[in-house]
């Protein structure tokens, strides 16, 4: 067991090392690093300790994680979301740290250390970003640890079991090693049988496999226009952006579908017979639909809508954006958080309404899933998709307003493991970058220069079927989450029991849970 100042000095460095694991550094070994040194800081702390050593490791994992949410806005919003995320990390820390306390005293067996407990901390670890990732105003996936594997061997776990099975799997790996060097394990060989055999099946097993059912050739735009919240420009400008990439490709042979990113037009063509012309034109020079997005009203609600266009027939579906962005796409109590930041909430005067209708387009060759910008960091708006038929994925994102960050190259992990996941083809598009086009095994095939003017025109493979992942969906991370609390309860009201069967007084673990 560290001093606490240790354990502390140990958290701060895990977290650095940690956000090395992620884009833009994407060094993805050090994201075990960092999970090895916050675990180690929690062992044998007590409940106040571990909130404490929780809450170093998660400032300075997510203060670097997220410094993007600085760029525009300063410091508050940046140091607001750091200290949220950082104390959902403190709770995750003192769950941890009764597990590592109240789990050895339940049995004497080694095994129940070698096995039992690195798989009960990992699902604490994932019972915490599972929290932190649904509440406050819908959560914050971000950050989640099996994000900093999408270029790493470990990455078709998420095919099996989600990202919360990814996650699971790294800490139960990272948690047995400890255990095992704790116990001086190299004594009996026998016993890293358990944390080598977890490690062999993340590593060997492949992605399932989905069916191939054709391709479809899909182009693609990169308009690098003033698409950012406060670049300089006048109605118009970020369409005019588009349509000037769009105008050298419409030549090509073949294209069964154009797509534009999110807010690739800054005009509603359900509202301007011009703009509507001018996907008319479009859709009829390709021969094929144009998939845009646009800002639209509908019975005094405003919406982020993306649009499947077809000439001479306009908007023959929409999807709505599920989850904007609380603070950057609407305000959640808006007159609590008015008078506590009014230079900053005045900044939002709209606010989005989240969508209801399905996440698909039918193309007519194919059917694609959809998730417009931070979308895609939701479970279930990717799932619904893949269920219902999804055959590849679009997803539409404007990142303008990070340019020069890491905040692209962190979506566009979280889209290359999507791709994975689902057995799927996923076109990344962006207004300004990072767009992508990956593959089902998350391979890239097609690529535009991040903030330049550009287009792809790619043959894209379809797939049908489900991988493990989609079918069992929601039900991986609830078994982990419940099974996980059920357990740690049952150790400590066991440990409870032991030390009364002992003769000895529960003052140890009163304290634990102190």
């Amino acid at each position: 067991m560290l001093p606490l100042w240790g354990a502390v000095l140990a958290a701060a460095a895990g977290g650095f090392a940690y956000d090395l694991g992620f884009p833009g550094a994407s060094i993805w070994p050090l994201a075990f690093v960092g999970i090895a040194l916050a675990l180690i800081s929690l062992v044998g702390r007590s409940s106040w300790g571990a909130a404490l050593v929780g809450l170093v490791f998660g400032l300075s994992f997510y203060m670097l994680q997220v410094s993007w949410t600085s760029l525009y806005l300063g410091p508050v919003p940046w140091l607001a979301l750091s200290i949220l995320e950082s104390l959902f990390v403190a709770g995750g820390g003192v769950l941890i740290a009764l597990a590592y306390r109240w789990l050895p005293r339940v049995s004497d067996s080694r095994w129940i250390r070698l096995v039992a407990l690195p798989l009960l901390v990992a699902g604490l670890w994932c019972v915490r970003e599972a929290a932190s990732g649904t509440m406050p105003y819908g959560g914050f996936p971000w950050g989640r640890a099996a994000l900093s594997q999408s270029e790493s061997p470990f990455a078709q776990v998420v095919s099996w079991a989600g990202s919360t099975g990814l996650s699971f799997v790294m800490v139960a790996i990272v948690a047995g090693i400890i255990e095992w060097v704790r116990l001086a394990g190299w004594r009996r060989p026998v016993t890293v049988l358990p944390v080598v055999g977890l490690l062999a099946v993340a590593m060997l097993v492949p992605a399932w496999q989905t069916a191939p059912a054709g391709d479809l050739r899909v182009a693609s735009v990169q308009g690098d226009g003033p698409a950012g919240y406060f670049d300089e420009r006048e109605p118009g400008d970020v369409l005019a952006a588009q349509l000037a990439a769009t105008e050298p490709i419409l030549d090509e042979p073949g294209i069964d579908v154009l797509l534009w990113p999110e807010g690739g037009s800054d005009i509603d063509p359900t509202r301007s017979e011009s703009v509507a012309g001018i996907f008319d034109r479009l859709s009829e020079e390709l021969d094929a639909p144009v998939v845009l997005n646009t800002v639209t009203m509908r019975d005094d609600e405003y919406f982020n809508t993306s649009m499947l266009w077809r000439a001479g027939e306009g908007a023959v579906e929409m999807y709505d954006k599920r989850h904007p962005v609380p603070f950057g796409e609407y305000i959640p109590d808006r007159d609590f958080w008015y008078s506590l930041a009014p230079d900053l909430i005045g900044l939002v005067q709209r606010g989005y309404t989240p969508g209801t209708n399905a996440p698909v387009f039918d193309l007519g060759d194919a059917v694609t899933g959809l998730a417009i910008c931070f979308d895609v960091i939701y479970d279930d708006v990717i799932w619904e998709g893949a269920r219902d038929g999804a055959q590849l994925y679009m997803f539409q994102t404007n990142n303008a307003d990070f340019r020069g960050t890491d905040e692209n190259e962190q979506q566009l992990a979280i889209a290359r493991l999507r791709a994975i996941e689902t057995g799927r083809s996923v076109v990344n598009i962006s207004t300004v970058g990072t767009s992508q086009v990956i593959d089902p095994s998350g391979r890239t095939i097609d690529s535009l220069p991040a903030y330049e003017q550009g287009a792809m025109v790619t043959d894209v493979e379809l797939r049908d079927g489900l991988t493990p992942s989609v079918v069992l969906g929601s039900s991986v991370p609830m078994v982990i989450v419940i099974g996980s609390l059920a357990a740690l309860i049952a150790a400590g009201v066991i440990a409870r029991r032991r030390s009364r069967d002992r003769g000895g007084d529960d003052d140890a673990i009163a304290a634990d849970a102190a």
